[in-house]
C-alpha cells in the first residue's frame, strides 16, 4: 500500500524529535498538508513549545523528497538560528545560516546552494536588503524556492509588539514568488489585529489558512508582587531565589539594570551572568549554552534574550520591571515551562516602568521633519551612513532605523557604497503613526491593568491575544492565592542596598573624531592623539543604574529645580574620587559651565575641591553662555557646537593634572573640548568627573 502524506510526515516528525511514539499536536498535520499537498499560504498562531518548527522542518523534508527547491527561513535572532539548525540536523534536514557572524562561510554556502546540497537556508530579515545578497543571490532563490517560512511573523506588523521595519520587505518577496510556492508564517504572540495584518501581507485573508490554538500554558504559575523600590525588589530576589525551581531568567528593562542585578546576585553567592544587546556574540552563545546545560542558575537579561531561545526545562522567569504590553510579557514568560509540569513566573513592577516604556516607544517612531531631511540630503550618488549622519544631525541608531523605514516605503534604497534617494514621491502617513502610537499607549495601560487585575492572570493574557478559549487557570496568585513569600529579612534589604550603593562608572575618552567634520569647517579627522585626550574619567553612576540612578534621574528630571547637590550625594562623589586609581592626584579643580544646572555643577566642583583640599579655579569661559541648549544630536553636530566655545581665559591653570567637573556626560565632546582648552592653558592631564553618565 503506497504511503500517504500523513505517513511520510509522521516518520519525519519522529526522526525530528527522536521518539518513535511521537504524534502530531492539533493543527500540526493540517498545516503540513496545506503546505505540501495544497501549496497554500498558512499562518500558524500557537503557544511557545507547541511545535511550530516541526511544521516547517517536516514540510521541508516532504517537499524536498518530491523534488522541491530549498526552504528559505526568515529568522529574526541568531539564538533562534542556532537552535533551528541543530533541530534540523536531528531530522536529516541540511540547514545553514547566512548572518553577520559567519561571513567567512558565505562562499561555501553559495556553492552548496548552487549544488542543491542545502535544504533550509536561514536568513535574517536585514539580509534581504543587503545589496550583494539582494542582487546576486535572492533572484535565483526566488526562482528555485520550494517553501518560504517567516518565523516570529508578528514582527511584520506595525501593530506587533516587536515590529521591525526589515520584516515589511517580506510583502514584496511574497509577491515575487510563483503562486505555487507555499508560504508559512508562524508566531506565538499575535492578537486578531496582528493576525489580520499578517494575513493581508501574505496575500489576503482569502488566500491564507489561519490555524490558531489555545495559548494557555498549563505549567505556568503567574504572580505579581508590587514592591516600593529597586533595592526591595533585589532584596526579594536574593531572599527567595532558592525557592524557585531549576534555572531561569531574570528580565530587566535596561542594560544597566541587568548588569547591576547580575553583579548583586553574584555578590550574594548566586551563579548569575548578564546578557544584553551589548554582550559580544560569542559570549551570548556561551551564556545560552550554559543556561541550557543548567551550568548557570540565573541569566539576567534584557529583551535581547527573547524570541527563539529554547530551553524546555526552564524553571522560572522573573521580571524586575514590566514590559510595555501584555503581549510582549506573554512572549517572554513563554520561555519557561515548555517541558515541565511547573514553572514559576513572577512580575516585580517598578514605578519607573512607564518612563522607560515612553522612551522606547518614541525612539522607534519615524519623525516627518527628520525623514524629509534625510530624503533631501540623499541623491543618486551613494552616501555612507556615517557621511549622512554628519549632514542630518540624527543619532546613528535612530538614523539607521529611519533609513530602514524609508527604504521599505520606497523613498531611499541601500546600494553598494551606502544609500541613495530613489526620487519616488514620499508622504508621511501621520494618521497611521498616530494610530500606532495610540495602540502602544493602550498596550501600556493594559500592562498596568494586568498588574492590578483581580481576575485570573493567564486568562487576562489570553484575552490580550484574543484567544477565544480563555478561562481561569486555577494556579495563578489570583485564582489560588499568592504562591510566593513576600517577606524580606532586614539583612537581605541591607545586602541589596549595599550592592546597589556601588559608585563610580568609567567615562571613556573619545578616541576618534566624527566623520565629516570638514562640512563644519573643522579639520578634525581620524584618531585623536593620545596626548590630546582626557584621561579615563569617572561618573557617580549611570542614569539607568538601579542604585544611584534613581536619585540622579530625579535630580536631572525636566521639572527639577536647580540647586546645590544634596550632602549624601556629595559624599558618594567623594567616595568615587577615593576609589579612583589615577596615576597622579589632581592639583586643582575646574568646572564646565552648565546652561541648565549652574548651581548644581558649581556646588559639585566646590564641594569636591573642599573635601580634597584642592583649589577651585572656577568655571571655564564659554562663548555660548546664556544661550538655550541645542537639542540632542549626533556626534558630528554636537562636536561642531562645542568646539572652540570653551577657554581657560582668566583661570590660573597649574602645570599638573586638573579635575574637570561636569553635571552630565553624554556624547563626551564637551569634555574633549574642555580638555583642549585646559591643555592649551598648561594642564598636563585632565581627569573628567561627572555626576551622571547617560546610557
Amino acid at each position: 500500500m503506497p504511503s500517504t502524506t500523513r505517513d511520510d510526515a509522521l516518520r519525519a516528525l519522529r526522526s525530528l524529535v527522536g521518539r518513535d511514539d511521537a504524534t502530531f499536536h492539533d493543527g500540526q498535520y493540517e498545516a503540513i498538508a496545506a503546505l505540501v499537498d495544497d501549496r497554500r499560504r498558512a499562518l500558524v498562531v500557537q503557544r511557545t513549545g507547541w511545535g511550530k518548527s516541526a511544521v516547517y522542518f517536516v514540510a521541508t523534508a516532504l517537499l524536498r523528497a518530491r523534488g522541491g527547491g530549498p526552504t528559505v527561513l526568515v529568522s529574526p535572532l541568531l539564538a533562534l538560528m542556532r537552535d533551528q539548525i541543530a533541530a534540523a540536523a536531528r531530522s536529516g534536514v541540511r540547514a545553514v545560516a547566512i548572518n553577520s557572524t559567519n561571513a567567512h562561510e558565505w562562499r561555501e554556502v553559495e556553492a552548496a546552494l548552487d549544488a542543491d546540497e542545502i535544504d533550509v537556508l536561514l536568513v535574517s530579515p536585514e539580509r534581504l536588503n543587503n545589496p550583494a545578497f539582494r542582487e546576486r543571490q535572492l533572484p535565483d532563490l526566488v526562482r528555485r524556492m520550494g517553501l518560504l517560512v517567516v518565523d516570529e511573523a508578528h514582527c511584520i506588523s506595525d501593530w506587533g509588539h516587536d515590529f521591525r521595519p526589515d520584516y515589511r520587505r517580506l510583502r514584496d518577496l511574497v509577491a515575487a514568488l510563483d503562486p505555487s510556492v507555499p508560504v508559512l508564517a508562524t508566531t506565538a504572540t499575535a492578537n486578531s489585529r496582528v493576525v489580520a495584518d499578517v494575513a493581508e501581507q501574505l496575500g489576503g485573508a482569502d488566500r491564507v489558512l489561519t490555524i490558531r490554538g489555545p495559548l494557555a500554558r498549563a505549567s505556568l504559575r503567574l504572580g505579581v508582587l508590587r514592591l516600593p523600590d529597586a533595592v526591595t525588589r533585589l532584596a526579594w530576589l536574593i531572599t527567595h531565589l532558592d525557592s524557585l525551581p531549576g534555572s531561569g531568567i531574570v528580565y530587566t528593562l535596561t542594560v544597566a539594570a541587568a548588569e547591576d542585578t547580575a553583579r548583586a546576585l553574584r555578590t550574594a553567592g548566586v551563579d548569575a551572568a548578564a546578557y544584553s544587546g551589548k554582550t559580544p556574540a560569542e559570549e551570548r552563545e556561551e551564556l545560552e549554552d550554559r543556561l541550557r546545560r543548567n551550568d548557570l542558575r540565573v541569566l539576567v537579561a534584557t529583551s535581547a534574550l527573547g524570541m527563539g531561545f529554547d530551553k524546555p526545562d526552564l524553571g522560572f522567569v522573573v521580571h524586575l520591571g514590566a514590559p510595555s504590553s501584555p503581549v510582549a510579557y506573554y512572549q517572554q514568560v513563554g520561555r519557561a515551562g515548555r517541558a515541565t509540569e511547573r514553572a514559576d513566573v513572577l512580575l516585580l513592577p517598578g514605578p519607573e516602568d512607564p518612563e522607560i516604556w515612553e522612551y522606547f516607544a518614541t525612539s522607534s517612531m519615524p519623525d516627518e521633519e527628520r525623514a524629509r531631511r534625510v530624503i533631501d540630503t540623499l541623491s543618486d550618488a551613494p552616501m555612507s551612513t556615517p557621511a549622512l549622519e554628519a549632514r542630518v544631525d540624527i543619532r546613528r541608531s535612530r538614523l539607521e532605523l529611519l533609513l530602514k523605514v524609508l527604504d521599505v516605503d520606497g523613498a531611499v534604497r541601500r546600494v553598494s557604497g551606502g544609500w541613495v534617494s530613489t526620487g519616488e514621491p514620499w508622504s508621511y502617513d501621520a494618521d497611521r503613526y498616530e494610530r500606532i502610537a495610540a495602540a502602544r499607549r493602550a498596550e501600556q495601560d493594559a500592562m498596568i491593568a494586568y498588574e492590578q487585575t483581580d481576575e485570573c492572570r493567564m486568562m487576562f493574557l489570553q484575552r490580550a491575544l484574543d484567544d477565544p478559549t480563555a478561562e481561569p487557570c486555577g494556579r495563578c496568585d489570583r485564582c489560588a492565592g499568592p504562591w510566593y513569600d513576600a517577606t524580606i529579612p532586614a539583612a537581605a534589604q541591607q545586602q541589596a542596598g549595599s550592592a546597589l550603593d556601588r559608585v563610580g562608572v568609567p567615562i571613556d575618552p573619545r578616541a576618534q573624531w566624527p566623520t565629516g567634520m570638514s562640512a563644519f569647517g573643522l579639520s578634525l579627522s581620524g584618531r585623536i592623539p593620545v596626548d590630546e585626550r582626557p584621561d579615563e574619567g569617572r561618573a557617580l553612576a549611570r542614569l539607568t543604574d538601579l542604585g544611584w540612578g534613581q536619585s540622579l534621574r530625579e535630580l536631572f528630571a525636566p521639572s527639577a529645580v536647580d540647586g546645590p547637590l544634596p550632602p549624601a550625594m556629595l559624599n558618594a562623589c567623594a567616595r568615587v574620587l577615593g576609589e579612583w586609581p589615577w596615576e597622579e592626584r589632581p592639583v586643582a579643580v575646574v568646572s564646565i559651565p552648565s546652561r541648565t544646572r549652574p548651581m548644581l555643577t558649581r556646588s559639585v566642583a566646590e564641594g569636591l575641591a573642599g573635601l580634597g583640599r584642592l583649589p577651585y579655579l572656577g568655571e571655564l569661559a564659554s562663548s555660548v553662555a546664556g544661550q538655550e541648549p541645542a537639542p540632542p544630536g549626533n556626534s558630528a553636530f554636537r562636536l561642531s557646537r562645542v568646539w572652540g566655545t570653551l577657554s581657560a581665559v582668566g583661570l590660573d591653570v597649574p602645570a599638573g593634572p586638573v579635575l574637570l567637573v561636569d553635571d552630565l556626560a553624554d556624547s563626551r565632546w564637551t569634555i574633549q573640548a574642555a580638555t583642549s582648552a585646559l591643555r592649551a592653558a598648561g594642564a598636563t592631564r585632565v581627569l573628567p568627573f561627572a555626576l551622571a553618565l547617560r546610557g
